[in-house]
């Protein structure tokens, strides 16, 4: 990982989940890009170095982030109108030859 001035412990909380859907897994296998759910006021570069953070130990390069703000949808409970929350996600390509395994996590602490 290169020299960032990102704290370690913000870098934790960007990612948020991995978000597996149809279209995800083909774009995954097709392009070798992984999407996950982020915090929504992540910047690209916090993104790159918490992946890279999170998997050191498999020494996981990242060449690209692209980000998509994805607004919530208005639903309707009974008779009152509600709103689901916005997000953010996040499609991250890794270098040629890389994968992201979700078995062999770092235990990095927070200092």
């Amino acid at each position: 990982m290169k020299n960032i001035n990102i704290n370690q412990e913000r870098l934790l909380k960007v990612i948020l989940a991995p978000y597996i859907s149809e279209k995800a897994t083909f774009v995954g296998e097709k392009n070798n890009q992984t999407i996950f759910r982020v915090a929504s006021d992540a910047t690209k570069k916090e993104i790159k170095a918490a992946i890279e953070l999170l998997w050191q130990e498999q020494k996981i390069e990242v060449t690209s982030v692209q980000t998509i703000n994805i607004k919530g949808k208005q639903k309707r409970f009974g008779r009152f109108i509600g709103r689901r929350s916005d997000w953010k996600k996040a499609i991250v390509n890794v270098k040629a030859g890389q994968e992201l395994s979700y078995t062999n996590f770092v235990s990095t602490e927070a200092k």
